[in-house]
Order: structure tokens, then sequence, then C-alpha cells
């Protein structure tokens, strides 16, 4: 079997990636090996809800939004209003404006002299150290770096943080679907079908490697193995999968070197549960200032009540564990996230009916890199591309990134094919 295209993994960059080429004529096989695409920005039933299986806030405005609407995928999300809130001693407070806003602000103001001049490896604890000792500002900026990068402020370079704030438009708007994260993704999938087709509950066994270049790939799908050939090769995988898939002896010494020392995976805990009355007044994401663990939540039927069977209230909430990068003892730190939760929300184990709790690590992590660790894109293989997170741009974190990432890499195979973009 031959294509023009072989994409590895159906998360949000893959899709986006094996949709924009379709677009552009390729006849694109997408391999996933789960039974749905969208990867960590998907969704699933769980008691008659539809959770998400890792990214729930979709961005308006962005690399996703025009991946969208540029292969002629239904785009559609409902914003919360507001979309995002801050949870101080009981209150809820707009981050970008007011008092809270006005600390945040001074804090970034301080740091964007970081952009010029730091080495990208101070991290964002160290640098309010040399700021301020006001607890309540540290416990603020730990719970940013948790609830956008899925790590603790003593495990994210400064320079990343900053990026993001300053240059990467943090306070853009953002929505959920009311199809779920899955029925969102599935229409980018089914671009992907006008032209190629996409294999689910299929993985791709080994990449062949010929001179310098993928040749081709040994794909399991329903109990065979079939060779498929293809000019590129874009993988959804991560670098660590792809570099397996290949063979460690096709790449470069400084490349595997690199990939060992700064590709680390970052965890985080998520709590989907319901109630039969309203917990949260707040219809988007609340981002916690005070707490153990818990980062943030998201009042998920408040805009789309399809979410839940009726008479019920959908929520989502995430704690990042201390480390949130290398080993955590797993059951002290859902139990933190728990506490945070019934401290946020009084009777909250008698009104929280728990559908589910994940940990989010290792093979199915929050984010497969520390921001500001990321590979590059190209690989040292001529025809073999990553996409997704681990290979993101400078600071940049979600599925938003991933989109990002996806687009990139097109552009770059266009122009190599000598297509303007």
């Amino acid at each position: 079997m031959r294509y023009d295209a072989l994409v590895i993994g159906a998360g949000a960059g893959g899709l986006c990636a094996a949709a924009r080429l379709s677009r552009e004529s390729y006849r694109v096989l997408l391999v996933e090996s789960r039974d749905r695409v969208g990867g960590r920005a998907s969704s699933v039933e769980e008691e008659g809800f539809i959770v998400n299986t890792g990214a729930i806030a979709i961005e308006y405005g962005g690399v996703l939004e025009e991946t969208f609407r540029g292969v002629g995928a239904p785009w559609e999300i409902r914003v919360p209003q507001p979309a995002s809130l801050f949870r101080l001693r009981g209150r809820d407070l707009r981050l970008s404006s007011g008092p809270l806003g006005a600390i945040v602000k001074s804090a970034l103001k301080k740091g964007a002299a970081v952009l010029r001049g730091d080495d990208g490896r101070t991290t964002v604890k160290e640098w309010l150290d040399g700021h301020t000792r006001n607890q309540t500002v540290h416990a603020i900026f730990r719970n940013l770096c948790a609830a956008i990068f899925a790590v603790n402020a003593d495990e994210l370079p400064v320079k990343a943080f900053m990026t993001y704030f300053l240059t990467k438009g943090a306070f853009r708007d953002f929505g959920f679907s009311p199809t779920g994260t899955l029925g969102l993704m599935q229409g980018l999938a089914d671009v992907v079908c006008e032209r190629g087709e996409v294999w689910l509950d299929s993985a791709v066994r080994a990449l062949h490697v010929r001179d310098g270049r993928v040749s081709g790939a040994l794909v399991a799908r329903e109990a065979e193995l079939l060779e498929v050939e293809a000019d590129v090769v874009i993988s959804n995988a991560g670098p660590a999968a792809t570099v397996a898939l290949c063979g460690p002896e096709h790449f470069a010494p400084a490349y595997l070197e690199r990939m060992e020392r700064d590709l680390r995976a970052t965890a985080n805990i998520v709590v989907n549960f319901a109630s039969r009355e309203p917990l949260l007044d707040a219809p988007g994401i609340v981002t916690f200032g005070l707490s153990r663990r818990l980062c943030n939540m998201a009042n998920l039927t408040a805009t789309c009540p399809e979410l839940a069977p009726e008479g019920w209230n959908l929520y989502v909430a995430y704690g990042v564990p201390i480390p949130a990068v290398g080993e955590f003892d797993e059951r002290t730190e859902v139990q933190e996230t728990l506490r945070d939760l019934c401290d946020e929300f009084r009777g909250f184990e008698e009104r929280a009916r728990i559908l589910s709790i994940r940990v989010m690590k290792d093979e199915w992590p929050a984010q497969r890199s520390i921001a500001g660790f990321d590979l590059e894109r190209a690989t040292p293989l001529a025809n073999l591309w990553n996409v997704g997170d681990g290979v993101r741009t400078y600071g940049s974190g979600g599925a938003q990134a991933c989109a990002e990432t996806a687009k990139l890499v097109v552009e770059e195979v266009l122009a190599r094919r000598g297509v303007r973009v």
C-alpha cells in the first residue's frame, strides 16, 4: 500500500497535520492505536456523562481554530462568560483586572526582562524568590504554572512562563464543545477520510529506514501485519516513541543525548465528578490560588448541558502532584487533591458523585515535556517529522501548541515540494 503521507497518532497534532495535508491533495493514512481520535484531546462516556481524556479548553482565535476553518471541519465551540476566573480565599476574581490582576501584571512587567537575558534554566520559583516573600503571590504563580503547563513553579523555566504570558496570548478566549472534545476532533478525521484513510485500533510497529529516509512502515491492523509506503512520515507519538520505531542507530548521538536529557514528561490528576445542585457559579474555568495540589476546575454543563444526563451538573478538576516530573506517591497526591476539593466546596463528599479519578503520567502524560525543553520538529531523517507536545515552539502549551506544530511541519513539507505557503 502506498500513500503520499503517513501520520502516526491521531492526537491534536496528528489530526491537524493529516487534515492540512489532505486539503493540499495529499492521500494520507492516519494510524491510531486507540478506538477513537483525539488522543489527550478527546472524550469518553462514563456512566452517561461525556468526560474529557485530557484537554478541555479549546482556544478561540489561534492556530487550532484556523486549522478547522481552513480545512472545512465544523467548529462548534461555546464560550463561557466569563471564560476564566481565579479563586482566592473563596472569592472568584478576574485575573486580567482588579487587585489580583494588578499583582499579576506587576510581576509580568518585572518579568519582561527575563525574555532578554535569562539562560532558560532559572525556574519561576527561583525568580520569584528574588522579588517577593509573599506566600500568596508564590501560591498564585505555582497554580498558574500547574494549570497551564502541568508543572510546579520550581520545575518550569521562568523564561518559558513569561514567553507564554507576554507573547503567546495567555488571556485568549476559550470554550467547550457540546459534542465532547471527541465530537470536535472527529471533524478533522472526517476531512482526512475524504481523500485518505483513518485506521483506528491499529498500530505502527516499525518504521523502515534506508539512506537517511523512512521508506515505509509495518502496521498492525485487524490481526494482520501490513507494509505501508509513504513519501512523508509525521509522528504524533512523541520523539522517544518515534526513535524507538526507527531504531536509535539511525539518529545522531547528539540528538539522542538531548532527548534523554531534556524530554521529561509531566503529570496531573484528573477528577471527573457531577452533582445534582450546582457547586460552582462560575460558568468557565476557575484557577485556584491557595491549595495543596488542586490547580483548576471547569464547569462544563453551564454552557454545554448536553454533556450530562438531565438534572446533573458536570465538572472536571485538575491537580498537579509534587513533583510533577519524576516519581511521586500517587495515592498521597490523589488524596491531597481531594482534600482541596473538600476545602473549596462545603459538603463535597456528600454532594459530589465522583465518576473517575485518573493520573496522567508516563506513557499517558499531561505533557510530554516541560515547556522550554521541547525538541525540534524535524528529525535527522529527511522525511520524518514530529508534531505535538514534545516539539512545541518555545513557551507554548495545550492543544493550541500541538496545532501550531502541525501547521509548521506541513508548511515545511509543502515548501520542500515547491508549494508556496
